[in-house]
Formats: C-alpha cells, structure tokens, sequence
C-alpha cells in the first residue's frame, strides 16, 4: 500500500449548526408577556413537555426590550410565543419586526398571544407581521397550547433541514469549483481534506479524512492514499478501516454508520474511488448525504487533474524528445535540456510567477534552440569561431524556431515559441534577433537566457570547453544588468547551492 500524505492547507470555515434533531440540546422556546400568571401557567403547562426525544427549556422575558436582548443571546429559539399589549399596544408586534427585519432571524417561528384581540385585526396582524398563529388567551387550553408547539417545533425543525441541505449544496458547488482551479495531484490532495472539513462545519482536527484511490483492475484491493488529515504510519491504514474498505469493494456501494462514512464511486477507467471520514461525534443523515455527493466529485474531479496531468506529462516529454534531438544533431548534451527546464522553473518559481506559469515555462524551455534543427551541419557544428557570414545564419535559429511554433495553439507551444524567439535578447538591448530591452524581453525570455547560459558555460560544447565554477559565477556578476535580468541573476547567485543541486541530478 503507496501512501502519499498531504495535510490540510485551507481553514475549516466557521459555520453555525443547524442540526436541532441533536438530542443533546433542548428546544428553547421564548415567552414574552409582561402577566407573571402567563409565565407560571405556561411553565406548569409544558413541564415535562417533549418532541423528539428532546426536552423544553423555556426562556422567560416581561417586556419586548427584553425579549430582543435574549433573542441575540440565543440564536437559536425554535420558538416564540409573544403577548401583543406590554409596555405599549403593539409591543409584540414591533417585537416581531425586529425579529424578521433587523435580527434577520427567518428560522424562528413566532405565535401571538393577546388578551385584547381587538387591538389588531387577526388577518390584518398574519398577512402584514410574518407569524405563523395567532390566538386569544382566552381559547388557549393546555392542548391547544401543545399542539401549538408541536406544529412549530415541526416547523422550525423543518425549515432548518432545509438550510442545512442549502448550505451543503452550496458548499458542494463552492467545492467543485475549487477542484476545476486545481492543476496537480499535490493540490487536489491538500484541498479534499479542507473542504471535507468545511463541509461538516468542523475544526481540520476533529475529523480523520482519508481519499484512496483503487485499481479495479487488480485482485487485491491495492490503495494509493492520495491524501489523509492524520499521517498513515508505514503507508498502511488501521486494519479496521482497511477491512471496511475491503466490504465497501466487494459490495460496490458506499457505506453508511454512526461513526463514519465511505464514500465508493467507480470510474470509466477502471479506478475505484474511496473517501472515509470519521469524527469525534455522530455523522448525521445528512452528513451521509452530503459527503455522498461529494465523493461523487471527487472520483470525477481526480479523473480530470490525472487525465490533465497525464497530458502534461506527455507535453514534457514531447518537448524533451524534441529538444535532445537538436541537442544531439549539435553533438551536445541531451541533459541539457532537462537542466534548463529545471533551472528556468526555479528561477520562475523565486521571480514570483504562480506555479502554473512556472510550470508552462519549465515545459516550453527544451524547445529554445528548436531552430537549430534547420542550421546547416557545417556551421552548427563548426570547432572554431563563425565567420561573420556563419555567425550570421547562425542567429536565424532564434527566427527560424519562432516561425516553427508560432502557428501552434497549444500554450505549451506559443509558449515555446516566445521563449525560441527571445532567449537570446539581452537586458542591455544589444541581442538579437529584435534587439528587445529590459521589460520588453517576455519574462519567459529572460528566465531561460539566464538559464541556458549558466548550464552552457558550464558543459563541453565542439568549440569549447566547460568553464570553472568561479568563472561562470564572476561571469553572471559582471553580465547582471547588462546581459541578464539583474533580478534573475541576484536570484541564481543567491541559491546557488539549488541550481547546482539540479546541475548534479542531470549529469552529462
């Protein structure tokens, strides 16, 4: 079992809970009057009053002011039974105003309670106050007071399953979203761990989280662990949720408990996707249905960055083919393309370019002396110096690899094209073949002039030997702000020791 573990990288979002079927937690239930027999009787009338397997706690306010004080204290009150006359006639009533329009609390189901019902018109209050009942204390019985509750616990019970699923459907959609942005395997690993997390409203460490990947095609189930929120010791998964997996295979369906949850979606390809997700609490019904969606997009979301990354690959080695064989048509290194690539994405990555133009640099540089391909063999090979005649042609393979790529639609390509047709300008405006300065050689120019520079200098080419390593670095020095970007050069001498690291990995 391969294991390649990324923790997280994105903070869980702080998201408030909307889960009142928690039996840990009471229904709060607001009663607003300013009548203290009101309060005493409707205690003793709920006492020991249940929905749900889940008890009452009632809240006690006297006045509207006081009632808008607890309401912001607890967010959460299912339920508010307001008298309508208190400190003036329609205190409950602009009580209820507050409630909808200022606290923007719409959850909250309301029921008015007068003593004087001819204080407001009943249709009047319903249509224009956004209540859900009205009633005369009088007709109030205990019963009546229950089944009250009852309709708007169900109510309010209701309304939050709905914005619960709201919310995780937009979380969802937020999520996919941010795997299309996703061009690695590395950041498709780091982000499946943070949106799991933000898609149950927890804390990165309150979960254990792990996305494997299986080839269907093989008897035994073989799991390469693309990320995982708690390092997996030796590359292998606790036996318990190994054997899970195991059943979750054979029976080729997600899997569904009170501790965790395994998600399984298998591929066009072959693969069989699994995401297992634990944590300290219960996982809901709709936790089970949210990260079933989710698995389902991250199987889909995983085939496109390996299929993308599978294509990248073989731009590179494209590029690399292409590249050696112009290397080896001049008799030289065929590493010294793969050195540039190199050095031009550590430069590009240090400059302050984003990793995905970093990258398309790294893939286009091998194609800088592409031109080359079309330089006669006499003079591109030639031992000793060009005659002014040769040296001329000689400069046409920057033109030449330019007008080879330029057609291309495939940004690796155009890419390739500017970088043939501008690595030999220099900063000072004293190259060719346009004679560009500065700011107007694209940056992908400079970068890889630079970099084919220090890794010619430093190998046997026909007409010259490799320098010494001090001769290169006091070269670089006295070229900075003249040949090369006086920014990319600080940059290769001051990490110097990562250049060469890469000059040791790609020996001649």
């Amino acid at each position: 079992m391969s294991s390649n573990d990324f923790l997280f990288n994105d903070e869980a979002a702080d998201t408030s809970s909307l889960r009142p079927n928690d039996n840990a937690v009471p229904w709060q239930v607001l009663v607003v009057d300013d009548d203290e027999s009101i309060h005493q009787i409707t205690s003793l009338v709920l006492n020991n009053f249940e929905f749900e397997q889940r008890p009452l706690q009632l809240l006690h306010a006297k006045s509207a002011r006081e009632a808008q004080q607890l309401i912001e204290q607890h967010p959460d009150i299912a339920l508010a039974i307001i008298d309508v006359v208190m400190e003036t006639q329609h205190a409950g009533l602009e009580l209820v105003k507050t409630i909808r329009q200022h606290i923007k609390n719409q959850r909250m189901r309301l029921i008015l309670r007068t003593g004087q019902p001819g204080e407001a018109p009943e249709e009047h209050v319903i249509r224009d106050y956004d209540i859900n009942d009205y009633k005369n204390k009088t007709e109030v019985t205990a019963i009546k007071l229950k089944t009250m509750l009852y309709a708007g616990l169900r109510s309010y019970r209701d309304i939050c399953f709905i914005e619960r699923h709201r919310a995780g459907l937009e979380k969802i959609i937020g999520c996919t979203t941010s795997f299309l942005r996703c061009s690695t395997l590395r950041e498709f690993a780091s982000l499946i761990l943070g949106q799991v997390a933000f898609l149950l409203g927890l804390e990165r460490e309150q979960i254990y989280c792990c996305a494997a990947i299986n080839n269907a095609q093989q008897d035994q189930l073989m799991l390469d662990i693309i990320a995982s929120s708690n390092p997996v010791k030796g590359g292998t998964l606790p036996d318990d949720i190994v054997a899970k997996m195991q059943q979750v295979q054979r029976d080729k369906q997600s899997y569904y408990a009170d501790d965790c949850f395994i998600g399984y979606f298998s591929t066009q390809n072959g693969s069989e996707n699994f995401l297992y997700v634990s944590k300290g609490s219960k996982l809901e019904q709709t936790d089970h249905q949210l990260l079933s969606y989710f698995s389902h997009n991250i199987a889909i979301a995983y085939e496109n960055i390996r299929l993308r990354e599978l294509m990248r690959e073989s731009q590179r080695e494209l590029a690399y083919i292409l590249g050696e064989a112009v290397e080896k048509r001049s008799k030289e290194t065929g590493s010294h393309v793969k050195r540039v690539a190199n050095y031009s994405y550590l430069l590009a990555i240090h400059y302050g370019l984003t990793e995905y133009e970093a990258e398309k640099i790294k893939l286009a540089s091998p194609l800088h002396d592409l031109g080359k391909i079309a330089i006669p063999d006499h003079i591109l090979n030639k031992p000793g110096k060009h005659d002014a005649a040769e040296w001329a042609i000689m400069q046409q393979h920057a033109e030449l690899g330019y007008q080879i790529l330029q057609h291309s639609t495939n940004e690796i390509m155009q890419m390739g094209a500017i970088i043939a047709h501008q690595h030999h300008e220099k900063w000072n405006g004293k190259g060719y073949p346009q004679g560009l300065a500065k700011d107007d050689i694209h940056i992908a120019g400079r970068i890889t002039a630079l970099a084919d520079v220090f890794d010619a200098l430093g190998s046997d080419r026909c007409y010259k030997k490799a320098w010494p390593l001090p001769d290169i670095i006091e070269l670089i020095r006295q070229e900075r702000g003249q040949q090369f970007d006086p920014a990319l050069a600080d940059i290769l001498l001051n990490n110097l020791d990562d250049f060469l690291a890469i000059r040791d990995a790609y020996p001649d």
